[in-house]
């Protein structure tokens, strides 16, 4: 069926300094055309964007790793927010050994209402990453004194909401945080650490204010890119199951 475009002319009124008057030649209605799933496809336009089409669902269906485990984030530690907070702190720790921090990063932490989807075992597709992560949020690293991060703790204790960390370990009972250890150490106080996590938290996304006592440290990785050549780099996941978030008595589950 050929199909009618119709074409509507707009006026692009332009404002001078000496405010010349507005003058309006005419104004006519147009016949106005409904928008339904009932609308036939302009054939050609549909010809045009085929090839492109096929292309980007080719990409998104191919395989770049396996997982013999469905892959969640549900619960305290869960292994699919926990493998990403590995994956965040590999990625920001080899940037910042080539960028002028010798030592790298000492810790990640991710928002788990970040991670969208889970994958379920089988072959992992790079839609399924999109899926998971489909923000364009950037890798930052905060450089924050040991004093700081005891508001970091005491987040985790207020909150006890399961957002992954990676070479932290947090564990709480009622109302007291009873251990705050970064890569099995306790925190010292006048020392610089070095966290990686996204831009979103480090301006203080998900009430994650402590972030703002640290230096923010651009990156220029994204997140979902990174994801996607870990994936690419580990063709079997091995997914973590190692405690690290661990609040006792606890009494409200916020599980994202």
């Amino acid at each position: 069926m050929k199909i009618k475009f119709l074409l509507i002319a707009s006026a692009f009124l332009s404002f001078t300094a000496c405010k010349t008057p507005l003058n309006i030649a005419k104004v006519s209605p147009e016949k106005n055309i409904s928008l339904s799933k009932d609308l036939p496809e302009a054939q050609n336009f549909k010809d045009f964007i085929e090839p492109y089409k096929q292309e980007v669902e080719g990409k998104m269906n191919t395989k770049i790793s396996h997982t013999a485990v469905d892959l969640n984030k549900q619960g305290d530690n869960s292994n699919l927010g926990n493998l990403l907070a590995d994956y965040t702190f590999e990625g920001a720790d080899d940037w910042a050994k080539k960028n002028g921090i010798p030592a790298g990063v000492d810790a990640a932490v991710i928002n788990v209402g970040g991670i969208r989807s889970s994958i379920g075992a089988g072959d992992i597709l790079t839609k399924h990453v999109y899926e998971v992560m489909p923000f364009e949020n950037e890798v930052v690293i905060v450089k924050m004194k040991g004093s700081d991060l005891q508001e970091l703790f005491d987040y985790y204790l207020k909150t006890q909401k399961n957002n992954p960390v990676s070479h932290l370990y947090i564990e709480t009972d009622n109302d007291k945080v009873i251990k705050g250890l970064v890569k099995g150490k306790e925190v010292i106080e006048t020392q610089d650490y070095y966290i990686a996590t996204s831009d979103y938290l480090a301006l203080g996304g998900d009430n994650m204010a402590f972030f703002g006592k640290g230096e923010v440290i651009s990156t220029g990785l994204r997140l979902r890119d990174l994801f996607l050549d870990k994936f690419k780099a580990n063709p079997e996941i091995t997914a973590p199951k190692d405690i690290r978030l661990n609040f006792k008595n606890k009494k409200n589950r916020t599980d994202g």
